[in-house]
């Protein structure tokens, strides 16, 4: 037999090279797109359609509440979606489920769009919910199964900032729709959004999860993980953590358009510059987590991200009881704590993703559904407490800051280091 010369050698470690799953930079920047891109379809869904509330009212005859139960209707959806398919996806795999997610995303957008009455869009709206979170929990999930180390956080904080951007481009977009349509195109829009995603998701995401990584044992045994997850306190630490912060950011979102507009007297395009501004602090804080998660430790920026939020919804409160109701002061106070969140958002992620590796869907799971559960339970709140001063919607976002912060010192414990990725893991 003949020995291989060193430069077939060098072919053959090439070639091994070439096929092992870490991703060349050009597939890695494709793949991370398509998972982004899939990020984002939820928020576009979940706010696209409403400047046509009214309108939709009145084509099914439904009344005010009817209709915003649509949009709870979704977000329950995507809780249940993200609490099923997460764990789910860690004995079957990814890709397969992205496909079904993006299918199912397809057909019951366009269910919206023809529904008859208010009763099935209520009933399409909770199952574009359900399958939409398809491409949310999983999107985190591969992003745990392909990169390791300061790579991880890095991606985790584009998906961090995508999740800031839509809900802002949301009524945007789809306020452009019915200057030329009627409220049935914005399902139409989705369904095109959820094809092209389809083709994206044939193209350019492969399994990330081998067979031999997969938990055996069939379902009971995924569900089982994602028991074995929620035991565990520093991991739920970072899940109340993620919560509780996206429960105060729910509580802006829901009640920012009554404070600026109702309160404060500036216009609806006076507004969107405010909400795009205090936006842009997110996307700040997610640049400036992405350059900084290589050479500091996640927990300090996560620690950071939490004091510097608290800073700002403690000084809005202050600002009210003392100074009283200022367009400034609120602007300012709401921009302090959109920057501390923006910092939150990508740490939990990456730290829970992390101290969850062994079943990344149902980490993915938990810390997905949690997130969107706590935030359509805070976002009512606002508007239990009448609608004469800012301070209720102040003192939610306060109390839900605070209970971030003593998740994260008396649950998660940041000085013990933990989930902290590293090359090696």
């Amino acid at each position: 037999m003949v020995s291989p010369s060193p430069s077939s050698s060098a072919a053959v470690d090439a070639s091994a090279a070439a096929d092992s799953p870490d991703p060349s930079r050009r597939a890695a920047v494709a793949l991370v797109a398509v998972l982004a891109a899939l990020t984002a379809v939820a928020p576009l869904a979940t706010d696209m359609y409403v400047p046509g509330l009214p309108a939709l009212g009145h084509t099914l005859g439904a009344s005010g509440s009817a209709v915003q139960l649509t949009m709870t209707a979704f977000l329950a959806g995507l809780v249940v979606g993200q609490l099923l398919i997460g764990p789910l996806s860690d004995g079957l795999g990814r890709r397969r489920l992205l496909l079904a997610g993006a299918a199912g995303f397809v057909f019951f957008s366009l269910v919206c769009a023809v529904a008859p009455g208010i009763g099935v869009l209520t009933g399409a709206r909770f199952l574009q919910g359900v399958t939409g979170a398809a491409g949310m929990v999983l999107a985190r999930a591969v992003l745990t199964d392909r990169f390791h180390g300061p790579d991880l956080p890095r991606h985790f904080a584009v998906l961090s900032q995508i999740m800031g951007v839509a809900p802002i481009a949301a009524p945007v977009l789809g306020g452009a729709i019915l200057t030329v349509s009627t409220w049935r195109a914005v399902f139409v829009v989705l369904a095109v959004m959820g094809g092209l995603l389809l083709l994206a998701v044939l193209r350019k995401v492969p399994e990330s999860l081998p067979p031999e990584r997969r938990h055996t044992g069939g379902v009971a045994s995924t569900f089982r993980a994602m028991g074995a997850l929620l035991s565990r306190r520093t991991f739920m630490g970072y899940v109340l953590v993620l919560a509780f912060v996206s429960a105060a950011l729910f509580t802006y979102i829901s009640g920012s358009s009554f404070v600026f507009e109702n309160l404060h007297g500036v216009s609806a395009t006076t507004y969107s510059l405010i909400f795009a501004t205090n936006a842009f602090a997110m996307l700040i804080a997610g640049a400036a987590f992405s350059r900084l998660a290589g050479r500091t430790r996640l927990n300090n920026l996560l620690v950071a991200g939490v004091a510097v939020a608290a800073v700002g919804a403690l000084l809005q409160v202050l600002l009210v009881l003392i100074v009283g109701e200022t367009l400034a002061g609120t602007w300012i106070t709401l921009f302090v704590t959109a920057g501390g969140i923006g910092m939150v958002f990508p740490s939990t992620m990456s730290i829970g993703q992390t101290l969850g590796r062994s079943a990344p869907g149902a980490a993915s799971a938990l810390l997905g559904g949690l997130q969107f559960l706590f935030g359509a339970l805070a976002a009512p709140l606002v508007g239990l407490f009448g609608e004469d001063s800012s301070l209720p919607m102040a003192l939610i976002m306060l109390i839900a800051v605070v209970a971030a912060g003593v998740a994260l010192v008396g649950l998660a414990r940041p000085w013990e280091g933990r989930g902290e990725p590293s090359a090696a893991a």
